[in-house]
């Protein structure tokens, strides 16, 4: 399902109504009665504050009041505005919602006393909102969110940017929002989903063309797609059929990253996979691996990679493997910086990039970084959480935690821009995780637990995008279903082990039931 902006809904509400010809006030209408119809659903008729701003969303609100009203709900409508400051339908809405009985309320200050025990229908402001809340009707979004109370928000709720999530001063927070057409990114990114409740989404005579178009770049992954993505398991099949993946990781002291990262790639079904680890860790891994076979490399004698190991990775990547996954645990120095950077220009297989792959590529000068990507000789995936991303970002000037707050304000702005500066695919860890390709195609993810801020999580991950690419899959799609199968295994092991006492390996122990979930769709 695409997901859009404010500014893109607006279009596609313009262009429904003067290129198709549908009324606005039909869509209105529309607007009203669904969303009243899943108010009606949860809610037995009782008392109701409708709060209603001047503009179309309080014209939504007033039709919601209108439908409720009718149906035995008793309503009162509180207009934040005065008659002069209503636009021509909310106005229109108002006089057919005068004419009908119902209390209406001029109001912009509205207290706690006025809503009373009410279920409370938010109307205020829609998804054009792009400027702080304040005043008066702050003080009102205050009162609503005062008491535990049932609100629900027509379009978005109120005070949300529904470009990016950000409260705009004062936000309401809804128990259950019902938007129109498309989700807008504001509902799914924080902290604007956590104002939004259940979302329901609702096309109320938007053409399919419309909501469908190319020019819309961001999609919400969806389970039936994901589903269909599993690599099939042929009866026939023997382990040679599903790929190989070279897992280069591990150093001193950081010896159980490379290793969740191959037991996540086994897990998830690779047929064959080889750790290369620095040669004087050798004993520490012999003891660990069971499945996954190691490939001694060149070091320096301490644990670390020695750069003598380049032709031997690319030298088993021509003739042994499927995809290479570079960076959990290998430490950063002018080595592994030089690793990274001969891997990802001359790998013959794609390369997944994590961890302190990243933080290698982080230290070579701004265009160069873009240069390594740009000239890569296989695809690359690159999967930083938000500092790393910073660190790509930088150009040894910026402000670290600035940048960082940058990057959270505009999550999916950031990893397109980077995906198409860089021609590479970059999955962007977080709450969500976005996925980009290298045309600027973003790929926003639902799964996911709290449970997984745990050390170990990212490289689990690594290894399960890689165990997808090994096995067939095109990176854009390998790179959606391992986040999106990552993310299971984080509700599923959240369920049996709870919240806090998730750790990384129970993430690899849940791949098996995360893609029976996803089998049995």
């Amino acid at each position: 399902m695409k997901v859009v902006t404010g500014s893109q809904m607006r279009q596609i509400d313009e262009k429904t109504i003067v290129d198709i010809g549908i009324p606005a006030m039909l869509l209105m209408e529309r607007a009203g009665v669904v969303t009243a119809g899943h108010i009606m659903e949860k809610f037995s008729p009782r008392d109701v504050c409708v709060l209603s701003g001047p503009g179309n969303n309080g014209g939504d609100g007033i039709a919601v009041a209108r439908e409720l009203y009718n149906n035995g709900f008793n309503v009162r409508i509180f207009i934040a505005s005065h008659m002069e400051g209503l636009n021509e339908d909310c106005r229109f809405q108002y006089k057919i919602a005068e004419r009908a009985g119902i209390e209406i309320i001029f109001k912009s200050n509205i207290k706690e006393a006025d809503l009373r025990d009410s279920l409370i229908v938010d109307a205020l402001f829609g998804t054009g909102l792009n400027k702080p809340v304040k005043d008066a009707i702050a003080k009102t979004i205050d009162a609503v969110n005062s008491r535990d109370r049932s609100v629900v928000s027509v379009d978005i709720p109120s005070g949300i940017s529904a470009d990016n999530g950000e409260v705009l001063g004062r936000a309401v927070r809804a128990n259950m929002t019902v938007t129109f057409g498309l989700p807008k990114c504001g509902h799914l990114l924080y902290p604007g989903k956590d104002h939004t409740g259940e979302l329901f989404v609702e096309n109320i005579g938007f053409p399919y063309q419309f909501l469908n178009s190319d020019s819309i770049r961001c999609d919400l992954v969806e389970k039936a797609f994901m589903s269909r993505l599993i690599p099939e398991r042929p009866p026939y099949a023997y382990k040679g059929n599903f790929g190989h993946v070279l897992v280069v990781g591990g150093s001193i002291g950081h010896t159980g990253a490379a290793l969740m990262a191959a037991k996540a790639a086994m897990r998830t079904g690779s047929g064959l996979v080889t750790i290369g680890v620095p040669l004087s860790l050798m004993g520490s891994y012999q003891n660990g691996v069971t499945e996954e076979m190691t490939l001694p490399l060149a070091d320096k004698g301490k644990g670390n990679f020695s750069k003598k190991c380049i032709n031997d990775i690319l030298d088993f990547a021509e003739r042994r493997c499927d995809v290479i996954a570079i960076g959990p645990g290998m430490g950063v120095d002018g080595d592994t910086v030089e690793i990274v950077r001969e891997v990802i220009a001359n790998s013959p297989v794609p390369v997944v990039v994590d961890a302190d792959g990243i933080n290698s590529l982080a230290q070579m000068k701004y265009q160069d970084r873009i240069s390594a990507l740009n000239t890569s000789a296989s695809p690359v995936i690159i999967t930083p959480h938000t500092v790393e991303m910073a660190r790509m970002l930088s150009d040894g000037k910026s402000n670290m935690t600035t940048k960082c707050v940058a990057i959270e304000r505009n999550r999916i702005e950031t990893a397109s821009s980077f995906a198409a500066e860089a021609t590479t695919y970059v999955v962007l860890k977080g709450v969500p995780t976005v996925t980009a390709d290298p045309e600027g195609n973003t790929f926003l993810n639902p799964t996911g637990s709290p449970s997984m801020a745990t050390a170990g999580a990212g490289d689990v991950l690594t290894g399960v995008t890689a165990s997808l690419i090994g096995q067939g899959l095109p990176p854009l799609y390998a790179t959606i279903l391992g986040v999106y199968l990552h993310g299971l295994t984080g509700e599923i092991a959240a369920s049996k082990t709870g919240l806090h006492s998730t750790v990384a390996s129970d993430l690899i122990q849940n791949i098996s039931p995360a893609i029976a979930f996803l089998m049995n769709d």
